[in-house]
């Protein structure tokens, strides 16, 4: 998801210093990381060995990057989602339930048995791996496999089957999509994907899923083509690539090892490419989250058009 890198912030909440960041992908992914008051320190010598040995998820620490894009200039701050520590003291909500009267998906809806009519864009293979109980999609397209640019489109399950909403435009990874992603490689992952956790710098909008509000969602900086990323965690969504669902999007859990990426979200968009995230209007992302039920099990389904038809 990692479009942009966190720097650290005052207050109750404290982002990880550069010294727990440097430890985290040695201590493995279940670790948490030592917070301030803990007692914990390292020597001179393992930092200066921990700092030869850093990977930062999107190829950034603390302003220059590991890897470039081209004479685009790297993205600038302390810290990445992909490169997300575990959260901080938060205000968490639980899932709320609907409302009562609420449209619901019909119990008659059925499986979707792997039609692609129902779901434009979308080959066998693709909607095959669509839960048969998920009842809302998040369609991502992308406009090409090495294009920065998607539109996505909000899928509801009826008895008459799905209703899709408005298109909306997005942005993906500086380089496109991958079926194999890894850490810091600017590509978004190709699939589907639950959506199960969100969170943000501002207060809970409303959102069915759990939300997270922490300090540690902070970013500032500037993105690959310049533009702030102020802002641009203000509202997120975890895409439950290699995260531990039922956790905040800030945890550093990696199921599938640190080397296959992670923290990759639906954020707020900053006007320009991400670095593994999908970004999208505030706005949107407010409807999203307000409207994202986990009682109806949704999922985001996510790659170029070319992957997606297949």
């Amino acid at each position: 998801m990692a479009s942009s890198d966190i720097r650290a912030h005052s207050g109750r909440h404290r982002a990880p210093s550069t010294a727990d960041r440097l430890l985290a992908p040695l201590t493995g992914s279940g670790s948490r990381l030592p917070f301030a008051g803990s007692g914990s320190r390292l020597s001179f010598t393992a930092v200066a060995l921990l700092t030869a040995a850093s990977v930062c998820g999107c190829g950034v620490v603390g302003g220059t990057g590991a890897e470039s894009a081209g004479a685009r200039p790297a993205v600038r701050a302390a810290w990445t989602p992909e490169d997300t520590p575990r959260a901080q003291p938060s205000e968490r909500t639980s899932a709320r339930p609907s409302a009562p009267g609420a449209p619901q998906a019909a119990p008659d809806a059925g499986p979707l048995h792997g039609d692609p009519a129902h779901l434009p864009g979308l080959g066998r293979r693709t909607a095959a791996r669509i839960p048969a109980d998920a009842r809302q999609v998040v369609l991502v397209t992308g406009a090409g496999r090495n294009s920065s640019r998607a539109h996505v489109v909000l899928y509801r399950r009826t008895a008459s089957g799905w209703q899709g909403g408005a298109t909306w435009p997005a942005h993906n990874a500086l380089k496109g999509w991958t079926a194999d992603h890894r850490l810091g490689d600017l590509r978004s992952p190709i699939g589907v994907f639950t959506l199960s956790d969100a969170g943000g710098l501002l207060a809970d909008p409303g959102a069915k899923l759990p939300y997270d509000r922490s300090g540690g969602f902070s970013v500032s900086g500037t993105g690959f083509d310049g533009e702030s990323l102020a802002g641009s965690f203000d509202y997120v969504i975890a895409i439950d690539y290699n995260h531990v669902k039922g956790t905040s999007p800030l945890d550093w859990g990696r199921p599938q090892g640190a080397d296959k990426g992670g923290g990759i979200w639906l954020h707020v968009d900053h006007g320009g490419p991400t670095h593994a995230c999908v970004s999208l209007a505030k706005s949107h992302m407010k409807e999203l989250l307000r409207t994202l039920d986990p009682t109806l099990h949704p999922v985001i389904v996510m790659g170029d058009a070319a992957a997606l038809a297949e």
